[in-house]
């Protein structure tokens, strides 16, 4: 059974992008612990992260690491922090975040609920300044 992340990938299950390549997806989370929380993902529907293949692994925070500094660029943070929890999609994920402590990425914190056109927003300051890093 495909999971979400699979469908969205598809095009089966809309979301706001900010990068692809023929290897990975990233993507706004749609229930963010703060503005500018993105999700990546590889296309390749794997569990866990540490069970990709070890290229995967290494590139997956190649291609991460432009959209942390445009993370940092577009929301008042003293750095773009990253996280791997993996529990709740089964397919393998890590979550860029803007942060200014550690408690920043507590995922037991209340999600934000932001409306489509404060989705659209953050999904615009993030690929301006992506667009500015390339």
């Amino acid at each position: 059974m495909m999971s979400i992340f699979s469908k969205i990938i598809a095009g089966e299950i809309p979301s706001y992008k900010i990068a692809e390549n023929e290897q990975f997806f990233a993507f706004l989370d749609i229930f963010p612990l703060r503005k500018g929380h993105v999700l990546v993902i590889p296309k390749i529907e794997v569990d866990k992260l540490f069970d990709l293949p070890t290229d995967y692994l290494s590139q997956m925070l190649v291609f991460a690491q432009p959209i942390a500094t445009a993370i940092e660029k577009a929301f008042k943070c003293n750095r773009c922090g990253i996280s791997v929890v993996g529990i709740e999609v089964p397919h393998a994920h890590m979550h860029l975040l803007p942060i200014n402590s550690a408690n920043d990425l507590n995922f037991t914190q209340p999600k934000l609920k932001l409306s489509e056109a404060e989705l659209k927003e953050v999904q615009e300051k993030i690929l301006t300044q992506l667009n500015l890093s390339a």
